[in-house]
């Protein structure tokens, strides 16, 4: 039932949202909303054991096989937590900005929270996509009514991407669903499967593809530095801070567990592609001078480490891929506030116009200066054990090719210190110019968010076995399974 409760809250205060007028309330109501959501998801923690009131499941529509079916095991915990603690960050940063049509606005953001919800959530392959849509819709509207000047061209090219990656998505699970005995979208029924490798090869691929273009990685991440560039902040901080969490989300519960032969024979191709992705986003970002570009093409080298260490298929690479999704969406929120707030005083974006910050706004640095420092992962930080533990995996990983692949990623580690470095001496120290000249601290609010980013950050970097033991159940079944296919292969 909690997990009903997740996705009914916010939908239904979302369009609730959409009648009311005064623009103070309309906020009040969506950070209300949003800390009403934590609490919930705070809650089902305690209820770790309890699949009764965990899960849920009703007849959806029969004829076809599907049912409303939701399913909370830890991995959904973890990024429904993750979910709900990003949407009152946000909407605390941004209580002093004003939006065109504030009602609309807000009422689309939690429609959106309660998509993504779904997707993390739904036990039924017709459902996921479902919700998998459902996120997406509003997200359209967000960006095209609220972004930037090239918003429409920009919003266009994300419908495009997502919307062929929706297609192929649903042309691998029309597939399943046709190979199923029972002719049943449940996800019990899918995981039953037994397809040979010749047959798991096309569906794997059409549903990859679909999960690459979301989360997004190399050479289908086209989209994202140009819709993350001209979204409003606020939108920008939950697609790349949440959303891109919903590919990722995608193999672990349905890639692997499904197709798990072809995800094992095609482990090595996607591990090269993705720290080709990793090593090409970072070059780029250290030739940037937006600071948005620059956020962006970071957040594609995290997200291909992500992938990477997800096809390692061992225990430590997955459970480092658990502790950077969380960490990662935590730190990518922290430094789009300090984006935000940066563009909002002194009118540019630019770091060759920036300089001297740490005189003009001591508190914003050193909130700035620790996530920073947490996203390219020092030690202490929450990256930290996510990445090392990612590196472990790749070292051990059953490939011929694990030192290369491991020595390239940690090249790219040096890579994103050197662009992430230079963003803060160019920033924050420095000579003070015109443009910062009259530059007051953060905001009440903004010290607020920040502040509970970096105790999240230093919480989870010193102590993220929580993570680790919610986590487990999921992680040591999908490792399970690989070892069991890698000896019968290798007979």
């Amino acid at each position: 039932m909690i997990s009903l409760l997740l996705i009914l809250l916010p939908l239904l205060t979302g369009l609730a949202a959409f009648f009311i007028k005064d623009e103070k309330l309309v906020r009040t109501w969506a950070v209300l909303t949003s800390l009403v959501t934590l609490t919930i998801a705070i809650l089902s923690l305690c209820c770790m054991n309890d699949t009764k009131s965990l899960n849920y499941h009703c007849e959806w529509l029969p004829s076809l096989g599907a049912s409303f079916s939701l399913k909370m095991d830890g991995v959904a915990q973890l990024l429904c937590l993750l979910n709900t603690i990003a949407y009152p960050l946000v909407f605390i940063a941004g209580w002093d900005k004003t939006y065109k049509n504030a009602k609309n606005f807000f009422a689309l953001m939690l429609l959106a929270q309660a998509g993504i919800m779904g997707v993390f959530l739904a036990a039924d392959a017709l459902l996921f996509y479902f919700f998998w849509e459902l996120a997406l819709i509003p997200m359209y509207f967000l960006c095209s009514q609220w972004g930037g000047e090239k918003r429409v061209a920009v919003t266009f090219k994300f419908f495009i991407y997502t919307f062929i990656g929706s297609l192929l998505m649903l042309i691998s699970i029309l597939y399943l669903y046709g190979q199923t005995p029972d002719h049943s979208f449940s996800i019990e029924s899918f995981y039953n499967l037994k397809l040979t490798s010749k047959q798991q090869s096309i569906p794997f691929w059409l549903m990859f593809v679909a999960f690459a273009v979301k989360m997004p990685i190399f050479p289908v991440h086209t989209w994202q530095p140009d819709t993350y560039e001209q979204a409003p902040t606020s939108t920008t901080m939950i697609l790349s801070g949440v959303m891109v969490k919903m590919g990722v989300f995608g193999l672990i519960r349905w890639l692997f567990p499904i197709l798990s032969t072809a995800s094992f024979v095609w482990g090595d191709v996607i591990t090269l592609i993705a720290i080709i992705g990793m090593i090409y986003a970072s070059l780029i970002a250290l030739r940037q001078d937006d600071l948005k570009r620059l956020v962006a093409y970071s957040s594609i080298a995290h997200i291909g480490l992500l992938c990477a260490g997800m096809f390692t298929q061992n225990a430590s690479g997955m459970q480092g891929v658990m502790i950077q999704m969380f960490s990662h969406g935590i730190n990518i929120i922290g430094l789009w506030i300090v984006v935000d707030w940066i563009e909002r005083k002194t009118g540019t974006r630019k770091m060759s116009e920036l300089g001297g910050l740490a005189q003009k706004a001591p508190a914003l640095t050193i909130f700035f200066v620790i996530i920073a420092l947490a996203n390219i992962a020092l030690p202490l930080t929450n990256a930290f054990v996510g990445e090392f533990l990612i590196f472990n995996g790749l070292l051990g990983s059953f490939t011929l090719y694990n030192v290369w692949y491991t020595v390239l990623a940690g090249v790219c580690i040096i890579l994103g210190a050197a662009y992430t470095l230079r963003m803060i001496r160019k920033v924050a120290y420095g000579e003070v110019n015109e443009r910062t000249a009259n530059v007051s601290d953060i905001s009440i609010n903004g010290k607020l968010a920040l502040g509970i980013i970096v105790v999240l950050i230093l919480a989870a970097g010193i102590y993220p076995q929580p993570i680790l033991d919610l986590t487990s159940g999921s992680t040591d079944s999908l490792v399970d399974k690989f070892d069991i296919l890698r000896k019968a292969l290798l007979k």
